[in-house]
């Protein structure tokens, strides 16, 4: 579990393709404290297991369906990343809820400066924005970010300077592709309403109206 505060920004060293899949290293600082083999880190929003560590890094393995659902696929050497250690216990939660499991991938179409704000506006499938509500959170690359704005095609943020400088926001561009979770609490009551709702239709079934005499 996530909070969506960035820790520090981190460098992709080297990735080691195997098919589809990967495993990529990752050059870092503030993370490794504490870290031990088989810790969680969320790498742009991405749960990660550490499968190694090294003095100035650690690396991870990159499932293929990871691959598939997240913007890892596209990553290069040399690019930056966003790291958050699992939340710990006893820690203040600054964020939301994050999971570190992305439910799809959001293209920035525009980048709108306001003063001391800068707009993002990310274009998602119909799947996603399904769950993203004004006002509501949403991760974005693991950054724990408030929903300003959504339609039928996007949604927008405004960023503000220090998370700007404390994240690869700053690098991003109009095109670029980002991870997004939403809030998982929506998935879930979603899915108790919509699970209710069968139950109680299955139950109506043409036996039934015939043996209590409907037909």
């Amino acid at each position: 579990m996530f909070t969506g505060i960035v820790e520090e920004t981190g460098t992709i060293e080297s990735i080691r393709k195997q098919g589809v899949s990967a495993m990529i290293q990752i050059g870092c600082d503030k993370v490794l404290e504490g870290t031990k083999l088989g810790d969680s880190i969320a790498v742009n929003g991405v749960c990660l297991t550490v499968v190694k560590l090294e003095k100035y890094g650690f690396w991870a393995d990159v499932m293929t369906e990871t691959m598939h659902r997240s913007s890892l696929s596209q990553i290069k050497a040399k690019d930056h990343v966003n790291l958050e250690r699992a939340m710990a216990a006893d820690g203040r939660f600054g964020g939301h809820i994050v999971s570190g499991h992305i439910d799809g991938t959001g293209s920035i179409v525009q980048i709108r400066p306001e003063e001391n704000a800068v707009w993002y506006t990310i274009e998602a499938t119909p799947e996603v924005l399904r769950y993203i509500v004004e006002k509501g959170s949403i991760a974005i690359d693991g950054i724990s970010l408030t929903v300003a704005k959504v339609s039928e095609k996007n949604f927008q943020v405004s960023i503000i300077p220090h998370t700007r400088q404390e994240t690869t926001l700053s690098e991003k561009q109009i095109g670029n592709i980002v991870n997004l979770e939403c809030d998982i609490i929506g998935k879930y009551v979603e899915r108790f309403v919509g699970g209710a709702k069968k139950q109680q239709e299955s139950k109506v079934t043409e036996e039934f109206l015939q043996k209590y005499g409907f037909c």
